[in-house]
């Protein structure tokens, strides 16, 4: 979620203002008057007036426009927290995306803060302000019991006879039981359909990838257990994400900072799986065992290969060698990869898979806005969000190549139109196609920006008619622009995160996650992370030897256990961090020529001319 900030705070002001207005002074008593020696009759006169309070001046039209905002802002949020409160996080994200003006700046901190305590609860169960996923075929079938039906066990091992795959499959009754529960519950169906229809969307890639990689097809289906194939998916608890589940911490080839977390990349974090799939294999020797290292981790499985002295998964089983989460992890993933196999014997010819994830992909250098990527290419924001879900922000990094996915068959577009605005600000700046009842000045109005500012940034005078003018580039202040190089700052009394995240030039939802922190109180002495601002000033700033620039976190380790088997996953193998140190650059990277581009505005008959000539070199792909 993006909210502007703003510097003034006339707001305090004007409010204080308002509240003053009208109030008059106490009336004095009346002063005592000395007592007659002989009853005097009094003249009849008039009770005492009391002194009319003079009238409040009539609030300013100024005044009553921030009424009317703040009244608006009010409502906004309250809308948000009520569907937040439903569970309607779509909604709420809608309502809390507010937007302000300088008069509006307390009230408007106010509900950021807001905003923000509730999007940090939301990242507790996914990946921002997104709906959270119900639970993957493994987590329901939990409380299996192994109570199984003979002839569920005959007629797998039937099927089992004619089921082409390129893994060793057997049925036992610990698979059996799975097959049955899938088959049989209704809940058990569900979720497996659920999980199997996703997968349609990522089925070709991943095809592909284990191909170039490798190793069996059907080992796809450990996304089942891990994910039911949401490349967005995190546990709460270990804070393993992505379809694969990997680990925050390690290094498999999966850049993690405060930008992007590649671990919810669909294909780099399936090209790291693939790669230390085969690793564990090679240790292992057995595909069995190797799903069992991939929950449970290679260490702990080899030293109860070593213990036992037997290298097969099912002895490990029955003389309770493996924890209860992986004993059920391999006999899971197995039920899944028979009934995929043999979907209608078991109920599933119903499965309608999801359309295939098609994108366009340019690799960028810069770092752009994706609501300015929206506007260049005509697509919703939640779309672009959707197709780059490794992004932690709006904006793709500025000093490290990204590849932008983009709608299928808009990289020339997008190539074209990005063209007109200069590289170092599309950070912020936004981009207006023209309709014909737009003037230079009601453009102006619509981002709050004068006329004068829009006509330069479009190389156009402010009397120029916008006939023939078919976009305008919009000049929009940049929020903060934020480098990777993360600091250690030492907190001082009477600092807040809100004043921390002013003075760093960062969002207080940013410094709230690369800290892991919540509220805005923060103890003196508390040490920070903190990714400074290029141009950040240290004059005056207080910082210990501790204050050293450290490099952003990065990840990918072995996929992380959703339970208690987390602890022990082991650290990256070295051979593993060298097989996967290209994952980003498991294909061949196709840069965008955008960086040579002409930088003049839309607006210009220049840019009209060369617009259409720009090359466009982009990669499409099925995900």
């Amino acid at each position: 979620m993006h909210m502007s900030r703003f510097g003034s705070r006339s707001i305090g002001v004007s409010l204080l203002a308002l509240s003053l207005a009208g109030c008059t002074a106490s009336q004095p008593s009346p002063v005592a008057q000395p007592e007659a020696t002989a009853p005097v009759v009094p003249a009849p006169q008039q009770a005492p007036q009391a002194p009319v309070p003079p009238s409040p001046p009539l609030p300013t039209g100024q005044q009553q426009r921030v009424r009317v905002l703040i009244e608006q802002v009010e409502q906004a949020y309250a809308q948000g927290q009520a569907a937040y409160r439903k569970g309607d996080l779509v909604s709420a994200k809608a309502d809390f995306d507010i937007k302000a003006e300088t008069q509006l700046q307390d009230e408007f901190d106010r509900i950021v803060d807001g905003v923000n305590g509730l999007e940090m609860e939301a990242l507790k169960q996914g990946n921002g302000f997104v709906p959270k996923e119900e639970p993957t075929p493994a987590e329901v079938a939990s409380d299996v019991t192994f109570e199984v039906d003979p002839n569920v066990v005959a007629k797998a091992r039937a099927d089992l006879a004619t089921t082409k795959s390129d893994l060793p499959l057997m049925v036992n009754d610990y698979v059996a039981a799975y097959i049955n529960f899938f088959s049989s519950t209704q809940r058990g169906h569900n979720t497996l359909l659920h999980s199997f229809q996703r997968a349609g969307r990522y089925r070709t890639m991943i095809q592909r990838v284990m191909a170039e990689e490798g190793v069996p097809q059907d080992l796809i289906y450990l996304a089942v257990a891990e994910s039911g194939f949401n490349p967005r998916a995190m546990n709460p608890k270990s804070r393993a994400g992505g379809m694969w589940q990997f680990m925050p911490t390690g290094s498999y080839g999966l850049a993690r900072n405060a930008y992007v977390d590649e671990r919810f990349d669909p294909e780099k974090s399936t090209r790291a799986y693939a790669r230390y799939m085969k690793f564990i294999y090679n240790q292992l020797g057995d595909w069995y065992l190797s799903m069992a290292g991939y929950d449970w981790g290679t260490g702990n499985v080899q030293r109860a290969v070593q213990k036992t002295g037997y290298a097969d998964f099912w002895e490990l089983y029955k003389r309770n060698n493996l924890p209860g989460e992986t004993k059920n992890y391999v006999p899971q993933i197995l039920a899944a990869i028979i009934i995929a196999n043999n979907p209608t014997q078991y109920g599933f010819d119903d499965v309608t898979l999801d359309p295939p994830v098609l994108t366009d992909t340019v690799t960028i250098n810069y770092s752009v806005d994706l609501r300015l990527v929206a506007d260049v290419v005509d697509a919703p924001v939640d779309e672009l969000t959707a197709l780059n879900p490794s992004l932690l922000r709006m904006a793709t990094p500025p000093d490290s190549p990204f590849d932008l996915h983009l709608p299928a068959g808009t990289a020339t577009l997008y190539e074209q139109r990005i063209a007109s605005v200069p590289e170092g600000k599309r950070a912020a700046w936004r981009y207006h196609r023209v309709t014909g009842d737009d003037t230079l000045a009601s453009v102006a109005h619509q981002f709050h920006i004068s006329e004068a500012e829009l006509a330069g940034a479009n190389e156009l005078r402010p009397t120029d008619s916008l006939q023939g003018v078919e976009a305008l580039a919009i000049p929009q202040a940049a929020v903060a622009a934020a480098s990777t190089r993360m600091v250690l700052y030492t907190v001082r009394r009477g600092d807040t995160l809100v004043t921390i995240a002013d003075r760093f030039g960062v969002s207080l939802t940013q410094l709230r996650a690369w800290n892991k922190i919540t509220g805005v109180k923060v103890d003196p002495g508390k040490r920070l992370h903190v990714a400074e601002p290029v141009a950040a000033s240290h004059a005056g700033r207080r910082e210990s030897a501790a204050s050293a620039p450290e490099k952003a976190p990065h990840s990918g380790s072995a996929k992380g256990s959703k339970g208690k088997n987390a602890a022990h996953k082991p650290a990256a193998p070295s051979t593993g961090k060298k097989a996967a140190a290209t994952v980003p650059g498991s294909k061949p990277a196709q840069k965008s020529h955008s960086a040579a581009a002409p930088t003049k505005p839309v607006g210009s008959s220049a840019k009209k001319k060369t617009a259409a000539n720009q090359p466009a070199r982009a990669k499409s792909s099925v995900q």
